[in-house]
């Protein structure tokens, strides 16, 4: 599944442009390595996706096409959310 769809699927990012978007910034980690929008994922993979000042790691445990809002957050699990500090601070 495209990296794209699979955020927005998941609901990690609302909209697959947004999700292109922040991959085309180079703001996506898949397995540690600098993703694109058109990268493949597959279970077990580890995302890193930077949102402003916040890291948020996932572990892909399922991918589907489509996912009711309510089933959305069982498709990842979660590593762990950290916040970056200001160079400056």
């Amino acid at each position: 599944m495209r990296l794209d769809k699979y955020l927005k699927v998941s609901r990690l990012i609302k909209r697959r442009t947004l999700a292109k978007e922040i991959a085309d910034q180079g703001r996506i980690l898949v397995n540690g390595t600098q993703a694109k929008a058109s990268s493949n994922v597959k279970v077990g993979d580890e995302l890193s996706v930077r949102f402003g000042q916040k890291v948020m790691r996932v572990k892909i445990e399922r991918l589907l096409d489509t996912t009711k809002k309510e089933e959305a957050s069982s498709l990842y699990s979660v590593i762990s959310e950290e916040r970056i500090k200001e160079e400056s601070e």
